[in-house]
C-alpha cells in the first residue's frame, strides 16, 4: 500500500474514477470522467495531462488506462473506501448514502494500521455494502444480468449495485428503503418498454426507474 500523503488527493480521485468506470464497463474517456466527477472538461484535460506526466495513466486511441502504478494507487484507495463503507454501515449503523459520503473522506486519510484493524473487526469482508468487490479480497463475482433483463414472473436476487448508481442523487436511499440490496430476493411483476420495472420485494410493489433497473445487477435461478 502506498504511504498516506504520497499522492495528491486529486490524483487519487481521478485514478479511482477511472478504475470504477472500467469496473462498470463504461468507456473511460474524458467526457465520462467529467460527468462522474462533476467537473469541467478543460479541468479533466489538464488533470489527465498531469496524471500522464506522473505515469499514473496511459492514453491510447482516446481511451484512458491506468498504468500498473495508477492501478495500485486506485486499488488502495478503493479498498479503504469500501472497507470504510462496510464499517460505517455494519458497525455504526449509518445509512448507505451517509456511509458513502463519509467513506469518501476516510479513503484519503486512513492509515494502513486502521485499514488492517477495520478488516479484522469486520472479519475480512469481500464486498462493500453494495456488493462491489473489495480489492485484495478473494471475491469471485457471480454471473449476473441487469434487472431490466429479467422476464416478468421470474425471481431474482440482487448481486451488485454499481458505483454509477452510488453517484446518482437519491438512488442509494431509494434502494436501501425498498430493500433492493445485495442478498435480497424479489420477483419481477411488470416491465415496460421504457425500461421501468416493477418488482415485489418483501410483499411490497416497488417501481424501479429505467436508469436504475438497467444498472442493478442480479442473479436468477
Amino acid at each position: 500500500m502506498p504511504i498516506q500523503g504520497e499522492h495528491h488527493p486529486a490524483f487519487e480521485e481521478y485514478c479511482v474514477c477511472i478504475y470504477e468506470l472500467r469496473e462498470d464497463d463504461v468507456d473511460v474517456i474524458q467526457a465520462r470522467i467529467a460527468d462522474r466527477l462533476l467537473v469541467s472538461r478543460p479541468s479533466v484535460s489538464e488533470m489527465i495531462h498531469r496524471l500522464e506526466t506522473e505515469k499514473l495513466i496511459s492514453l491510447r486511441d482516446q481511451k484512458i488506462r491506468l498504468t500498473p502504478k495508477g492501478e495500485k494507487l486506485a486499488q488502495s484507495v478503493v479498498r479503504r473506501h469500501r472497507l470504510a463503507e462496510r464499517f460505517l454501515t455494519d458497525i455504526l449503523g449509518l445509512s448507505w448514502a451517509h456511509a458513502h459520503r463519509e467513506a469518501g473522506k476516510w479513503e484519503h486519510v486512513m492509515s494502513g494500521e486502521v485499514e488492517g484493524a477495520i478488516a479484522r473487526v469486520l472479519g475480512g469482508p469481500t464486498t462493500c455494502p453494495h456488493g462491489n468487490p473489495i480489492p485484495g479480497s478473494d471475491y469471485t463475482a457471480p454471473t449476473a444480468i441487469r434487472l431490466s433483463d429479467v422476464e416478468v414472473g421470474h425471481a431474482f436476487t440482487v448481486s451488485r449495485i454499481p458505483e454509477e448508481l452510488e453517484f446518482a442523487s437519491g438512488v442509494l436511499d431509494f434502494l436501501e428503503k425498498t430493500k433492493l440490496i445485495p442478498g435480497s430476493s424479489g420477483v419481477v411483476t411488470a416491465s415496460q418498454k421504457t425500461g421501468v420495472v416493477t418488482v415485489e420485494m418483501e410483499g411490497k410493489a416497488v417501481k424501479v426507474a429505467s436508469f436504475t433497473s438497467a444498472r442493478i445487477l442480479v442473479t436468477t435461478a
